[in-house]
């Protein structure tokens, strides 16, 4: 039982681990592309407005809002690049 216990507990910590935390504070874009590279989104749709980008941006509506002071182009993706 033990084996399938700590199992079980490894799989619950990377699954946790990989939810972005949308509490977390950055403090510039340099930050934030740091763990995401290509910026966030607040949706899918979102389309870049500030010319042509290197990476696809994580799309999370709660931590863009968040960072929505970042978006300097207010295209609806903050520290894209």
């Amino acid at each position: 039982k033990k084996p399938f216990a700590l199992a079980f507990a490894l799989a619950f910590m990377s699954v946790c681990s990989s939810v972005p935390a949308e509490a977390a504070k950055f403090k510039n874009c340099t930050a934030v592309n740091l763990v995401y590279q290509g910026g966030v989104s607040k949706s899918v749709n979102t389309v870049n407005q500030g010319g042509k980008t290197k990476y696809e941006p994580f799309v999370n509506e709660k931590l863009y809002k968040s960072l929505k002071s970042m978006d300097r182009d207010k295209d609806g993706i903050a520290c894209e690049r």
